[in-house]
């Protein structure tokens, strides 16, 4: 091989190198370790010679047909009289025969023949054997294999196991394929002939075009009968289609595929996982739709109990006011203060007045907690039919990628996982009464706490909402009946009845204004921190959305760059390929 010819080839070898790393770098954050182990594999054997794998059932004679094709004196692969061999077996060039074992199930075999300076070849456990193990290892083979040399015995190459492989080749890998029928001495050439048609039909019914078939026969080729063996074609094949210089320009063409076949799996099933992300992003958005919608509803039910507080302490407000101003004419005073001085039963100007905000107390207390009760109902309902509307749509959550998926199999898991605590998680917030309550309730005193100690959950919201309200109500109306009562504390007959009055007016004018301020601001900020909770609850998922949209997009961007990378080393290599013969 020339200079040129070698940097050729070096720098289609660091390109697919490039290729591969990135790959492999998607195979990892997808956590995709088979894949992975592929990709590593393939990109550790660039560097390696083009790679025939030798594959088909036990007792085929794949380890003959090896033999007698290196054309050795010696046996290179062990032909066993039962099929006992459970290894992989890769013949590489060696100045000296040697067997290495690389793991328990890999044997590195050296041999010095020519046509091993150009190829390796790799003879597998059969395709039928027993231990399961065996099909998993020569199924892991197969990505970094260039051509596959599929033997089948030539009495009968008709078992289901054997095209079964041949089509886990062909779809999954694509890899290029000759189909090869041993022990030919064995048949009558009619029913030879009779069984390589055989061979073609399969291999075309299977979407195989023009398929190779040889049929040879390793004992005659080994006792030295070559006219007969029908080794001859199988080399000139070789010969005219792979060695020569085509070698390793075929070998970087079968990365090449593999590492887009590859890149291609991976993005098959991103289309569903893009499904399943834009259910799960319309599922998020619906649950914020929940919690406005409800929300907007909630704001309307607050606003209907605060304007209904401040109606009917409108109402008694007004009845005391037209009551003090009767009571604070001035023949009225002076009969009231004239007739308690010589009648012990009479109230004074003092007794009247204290009697007067008593009794606008107790209406004001009894009146304002009644509409509480009734206008907390609607609220009430309002955020227990947000919860039970958040709960519903999280048990109806639609799964479509699920967790069986070739390539995204993982991703399923972790999102059912998530959803699984999402639905736990929610249960158990509705259930705990903590949620419904905080610790700044405390400033309510006693009012609160006894009364929720046997309650549980979102059934207390009715009852935290009514008594923190009633609270700041009754809060409220104490103050303004203090302010009141100490403006009126030193109240004559002689007083300016507009003046009094007046006072009286401004008094209620600023306790309605708080009354609507303090009640508003309870309740708007109490059932915000329950929306706030609830949708707490999504933290996880909406990091797992985030992490999705992220995702997707590098995925798209880098098969895209593989694709475009792939595309054109392999337009530059046919280009630079050695003329096939």
């Amino acid at each position: 091989m020339n200079l040129l010819f070698n940097n050729k080839v070096d720098q289609y070898k660091e390109s697919i190198d490039r290729t591969l790393a990135t790959l492999l770098d998607i195979t990892k954050k997808i956590g995709h370790d088979e894949l992975g182990g592929t990709v590593a594999d393939i990109k550790n054997r660039i560097h390696d010679p083009y790679m025939f794998v030798i594959v088909g059932e036990v007792k085929a004679g794949k380890s003959s047909f090896i033999n007698a094709l290196l054309e050795s004196k010696n046996e290179i692969c062990k032909v066993a009289p039962s099929p006992m061999t459970d290894t992989i077996q890769q013949i590489v060039y060696g100045a000296e025969e040697s067997i290495t074992e690389i793991t328990p199930h890999l044997k590195r075999i050296t041999f010095p023949e020519e046509i091993l300076k150009e190829v390796a070849i790799v003879d597998t456990p059969g395709t039928n054997t027993i231990a399961e193990y065996h099909q998993d290892i020569t199924e892991s083979f197969i990505p970094a294999s260039d051509l596959i040399v599929f033997v089948f015995e030539s009495k009968n190459p008709y078992r289901e196991s054997a095209w079964k492989f041949l089509d886990f080749i062909k779809e999954e890998w694509r890899k290029k394929i000759i189909f090869i029928l041993q022990q030919k001495d064995l048949m009558e050439l009619d029913d030879l002939k009779v069984n390589m048609e055989g061979v073609r039909t399969n291999a075309l019914s299977r979407g195989i075009s023009e398929p190779i078939v040889f049929a040879v026969s390793a004992k005659q080729e080994l006792d030295g009968d070559k006219a007969e063996s029908g080794f001859s074609p199988v080399r000139n094949y070789i010969n005219d289609h792979i060695t020569g210089g085509k070698a390793p320009y075929l070998k970087l063409l079968n990365n090449a595929q593999t590492s887009l076949t590859i890149n291609d799996k991976i993005y098959s099933g991103l289309d569903i996982r893009k499904l399943q992300y834009q259910k799960d992003r319309e599922f998020r958005n619906e649950i914020t739709e929940i919690l406005q919608s409800q929300n907007g509803k909630t704001t309307k039910h607050i606003n209907i109990l605060v304007e209904n507080l401040i109606a009917k302490y409108n109402r008694i407000t007004s009845k005391y006011e037209a009551q003090l101003s009767e009571g604070f004419s001035f023949v009225t005073m002076m009969k009231r203060s004239f007739k308690s001085k010589f009648n012990s039963k009479e109230k004074n100007v003092k007794e009247w007045i204290n009697g007067i905000f008593t009794d606008l107390e107790t209406e004001l207390n009894s009146s304002l907690r009644e509409r509480i009760q009734d206008g907390v109902v609607d609220i009430a309902d309002d955020i227990q039919d947000m919860a039970k509307l958040v709960d519903a749509k999280i048990k109806a959550s639609e799964t479509i990628l699920k967790n069986n998926h070739e390539i995204y199999a993982d991703i399923a898991d972790r999102r059912a996982n998530i959803l699984k605590d999402l639905q736990r998680t929610f249960s158990d917030f509705m259930s705990k009464k903590e949620n419904f309550y905080s610790d700044d309730m405390h400033n309510e005193g006693d009012k609160v706490i006894p009364n929720i100690a046997a309650g549980s959950g979102a059934a207390l919201i009715g009852l935290i909402l009514a008594t923190v309200t009633s609270g700041t109500v009754l809060d409220v109306t104490g103050g303004i009946l203090t302010a009141v009562g100490l403006a009126f504390a030193g109240v004559s007959v002689g007083m300016n009845r507009r003046k009094i009055l007046n006072q009286y007016r401004s008094e209620v004018d600023e306790g309605r204004e708080h009354i609507k301020a303090e009640v508003t601001e309870k309740l708007v900020d109490y059932t915000g921190r329950i929306r706030e909770r609830i949708d707490s609850n999504f933290y996880q998922f909406d990091e797992m959305l985030q992490t999705e949209e992220e995702m997707i997009q590098y995925l798209e961007d880098n098969h895209i760059t593989v694709k475009q990378e792939i595309g054109e080393l392999v337009e530059s290599i046919k280009t630079n390929l050695p003329k096939i013969s």
